[in-house]
């Protein structure tokens, strides 16, 4: 992974602009008993959303494992914290845009699945059983449509990628699922055009890939989501660096442009009902 001027550490203080909503909430609170009920619900209700977002400062130094190359943290976080701390890093990155231009940028909680009861470690030895517990099944795709996978992986770089699929193919079949049909979607392995052709004519079952090449197929209409059950983001992996596919602009940006495509989320971001598996 390439260094970036911007992030290239991992937000151990995501910024929620805490501060600013504690010295609301002082002032409210010595009025509470004048208030409506309906303005002492709506308080409540912020209050619990201004807890949840300090939870995810829960990251740590502790957290970051560079013996198993691995952050812990989010290991704990279920879909609305994961949400709070990848848009939180949207916020970060996104300094020079207006209100209305982040929201448009920002993933909705319902989109993510909560995996936090699984409590193995995420590395990519776990990864095939970790799919296994979280998906009910994992059985091959029909013949039609081609390039149409029940199961996409989405990682840093190509040379993770490449990781990644060689985990999955010695990791399923101990899991029980046979005739493993992967597809390896980044750059390092084939030119487009290649993979273009490959997808238009065979099936696949599970796909391995980049942001920026899983987009450019789904361009190509290539890659199709006709039979996607769950699309599953290599987020605890860290480098030498401490720094995960989050932690870096150039990574984070791509990432965030695929999971919020109309595929997934529909027009209007209503869809894709815990269609993503933070792993």
């Amino acid at each position: 992974m390439s260094d970036s001027e911007e992030g290239g550490v991992p937000l151990i203080e995501p910024e929620f602009d805490l501060g600013v909503q504690s010295k609301k909430r002082k002032r409210v609170d010595g009025d509470e008993a004048e208030l409506t009920p309906e303005a002492k619900k709506a308080i409540k209700k912020a209050k619990r959303k201004e807890k949840r977002k300090a939870k995810a400062k829960a990251i740590n130094e502790d957290d970051l494992d560079q013996e198993l190359g691995v952050n812990h943290a989010f290991e704990r976080m279920d879909g609305q914290l994961l949400a709070d701390y990848v848009n939180a890093r949207t916020r970060h990155y996104g300094k020079d845009l207006s209100t209305v231009e982040l929201e448009e940028k920002f993933l909705p909680a319902h989109c993510i699945k909560d995996t936090s009861s699984w409590t193995e470690p995420r590395t990519l030895e776990k990864l095939a059983a970790f799919l296994k517990s979280q998906s009910k099944d994992l059985k091959p795709t029909a013949k039609s449509p081609t390039g149409a996978p029940h199961t996409l992986v989405v990682t840093a770089s190509g040379i993770r990628a490449a990781d990644t699929y060689r985990a999955l193919k010695a990791g399923l079949p101990k899991e029980g699922v046979k005739d493993v049909n992967i597809a390896k979607l980044f750059a390092k392995h084939m030119k487009l055009a290649e993979q273009v052709a490959h997808l238009k004519k065979h099936k696949i079952d599970f796909g391995v890939g980049t942001p920026e090449r899983l987009c450019a197929l789904l361009d190509e209409r290539a890659l199709s989501t006709a039979n996607l059950k769950r699309v599953v983001i290599d987020v605890s992996y860290i480098d030498q660096k401490k720094r995960g596919i989050l932690d870096m602009k150039e990574l984070h940006e791509p990432l965030v442009k695929l999971l919020l495509r109309k595929e997934f989320l529909g027009e209007d971001k209503q869809g894709g009902s815990q269609l993503f598996l933070f792993f």
